[in-house]
């Protein structure tokens, strides 16, 4: 089965985590850093962002194909995935800054009311009241 939102959001998801590294490589090539962050706060920072952005996102990938998967595609999916990829760029930029931002902190609480909102819509697809869900076969009683 093909699944136009979850691949569409996996390659973009793929494209941030290139560009999310490629912000620190550039940091590291400039000032000749090879491990750790060499004490450069913004360099650690972009680090902790790209770091955060593979924390969150196969997750939400996950939650996102098999939601596809299970309901079939849907404008609101399109919506949440979008949402998602703007919410790690979001964060990424506040993370460039010394104190807290509107960036980081939106984009933070956006993957989590997304990474939540996604995992209500799977239990409510998989226990949804309109499906019967059979009884494991130890448990039925003939």
């Amino acid at each position: 089965m093909l699944l136009p939102i979850t691949l569409t959001f996996a390659a973009a998801c793929a494209l941030l985590n290139l560009w999310l590294a490629i912000r620190c490589a550039r940091f590291r090539i400039k000032d000749k850093v090879l491990h750790g962050d060499a004490g450069h706060a913004l360099l650690a920072r972009r680090m902790r962002a790209h770091a955060n952005f593979v924390e969150y996102t196969p997750i939400v990938l996950i939650l996102t194909g098999l939601v596809e998967l299970a309901a079939g595609a849907s404008i609101w999916l399109w919506i949440v995935a979008l949402a998602y990829v703007l919410a790690r760029v979001a964060h990424a930029f506040g993370m460039d800054a010394d104190k807290p931002t509107v960036w980081r902190g939106g984009g933070a609480l956006l993957t989590w009311a997304i990474t939540a909102g996604l995992a209500v819509a799977a239990l409510l697809i998989a226990y949804g009241a309109t499906r019967e869900v059979p009884a494991p076969p130890s448990m039925a009683r003939v």
